[in-house]
């Protein structure tokens, strides 16, 4: 039974991904995972709540938090396995990242509430390893927030700019694989060294 859980969401993270949220029913997640409703009420008791479990499985909160606590790693170390996590979780989720984005743009103030709730519990976990690194001398003192911000946009763009992309790097369209292969060693290696310029603590004004 626990496979059939597993199932349902993960043809609702599709279709959510491809048609939003409030383009897909819960007649259309039974419908296309091979169940009936009383087992989708059974199993997340609305689709409100199915979205939850869904997102609430795919946050990998635990990474971030074990990353944190592991002392045998420099804050450099650290940052940079943030970009690795972050630049392959979502380029090789990006029906996830769809979900996400729309979340935010969501009717529901409770799915947009969802949402912010994931990001800021990820959000305090960056923020702890850049606070450690000015702590200890790595970092200068930036404004975290939109520090974080920008990491989180620029490869937020790369997903929504895809057809742009596709255009300047001669990627063949609606090639998942090939954009992936493409676009994940160029976007880590870019943000790695944004990041050393910009907290580097060498580079203190």
């Amino acid at each position: 039974m626990a496979d059939k859980r597993e199932e349902i969401l993960l043809v609702a993270e599709r279709l959510f991904g491809d048609n939003g949220f409030d383009g897909t029913s819960v007649r259309d997640i039974a419908q296309h995972a091979n169940v009936n409703l009383a087992m989708i009420s059974y199993y997340f008791g609305s689709k409100e709540k199915l979205l939850e479990a869904l997102l609430e499985q795919r946050a990998n909160y635990t990474i971030l938090e074990a990353l944190n606590k592991d002392e045998s790693l420099t804050p450099w170390e650290k940052i940079d396995r943030v970009i690795d996590f972050y630049v392959d979780k979502i380029m090789s989720n990006l029906c996830l990242h769809n979900i996400m984005q729309q979340g935010n743009n969501s009717r529901s103030d409770e799915i947009k509430e969802l949402v912010t709730k994931i990001k800021l519990r990820n959000f305090e976990q960056i923020k702890k390893i850049l606070l450690d690194g000015q702590k200890k001398k790595f970092f200068r003192k930036v404004d975290i927030e939109l520090t974080v911000g920008t990491v989180m946009g620029t490869i937020s763009q790369t997903t929504i700019a895809r057809h742009f992309y596709n255009s300047i790097f001669n990627i063949e369209k609606n090639n998942d694989e090939a954009y992936r292969k493409k676009i994940t060693p160029r976007l880590k290696s870019h943000l790695k060294q944004l990041l050393r310029a910009h907290l580097d603590i060498k580079n203190e004004e």
